[in-house]
């Protein structure tokens, strides 16, 4: 961790910052390529117990639409055949435990649903750094976390199936803020 502040000093409430995180991705293709890509548009919030990080919680929102590859046309098809975002236009993770690992590490487990399909995860995260300035307390998280997208039912027929991995690597950079509490 990049901070010297103690955990206790990070308690509040915070809200996700959308220009200092980053929701990417990388998929495989069975031809050995691999498929970044990210989320534009999400939001979320948070509240982090620095004494009793079991008392933590998280929420995010995904529009399943801003999903960006940098290539228009398999985007377009990622938001119809894989995604139909028609039908489920968002993405959420909703933690149901917080635990801390050690030092900076944090283990988050967590309902994500996808396509209306909820299943339960585990991302890890390491507090990278933490701050107070004049706008308010603002803490930064990486992580990552493994996904079979299948299990989501992410899949357009047989044949994306075997063209197309089906373990997907989220990489989370997030940063979150909260207004500095001022005494009465």
């Amino acid at each position: 961790m990049t901070t010297t502040t103690p955990l206790g000093e990070l308690t509040g409430d915070y809200s996700l910052d959308a220009a200092g995180t980053t929701l990417a991705f990388i998929a495989r293709h069975t031809m050995g390529s691999r498929v970044p890509g990210h989320f534009d548009e999400f939001d979320g919030s948070g509240h982090f117990d620095g004494d009793d990080p079991a008392k933590s919680s998280v929420r995010l929102t995904i529009k399943a639409a801003s999903i960006h590859t940098g290539n228009r046309q398999r985007d377009d098809h990622l938001r119809t055949a894989f995604f139909d975002v028609e039908g489920h236009p968002v993405i959420t993770f909703v933690s149901t435990a917080v635990r801390h690992v050690g030092g900076s590490g944090f283990e988050v487990t967590g309902d994500l649903t996808i396509r209306g399909v909820t299943k339960p995860v585990r991302v890890a995260v390491e507090l990278v750094g933490a701050r107070s300035g004049a706008d308010g307390f603002r803490i930064g998280f990486t992580g990552a976390v493994s996904l079979n997208r299948n299990h989501w039912g992410v899949n357009e027929n047989l044949a994306t199936r075997l063209m197309v991995g089906s373990k997907v690597t989220m990489q989370l950079t997030v940063a979150a803020s909260r207004p500095i509490r001022r005494s009465p």
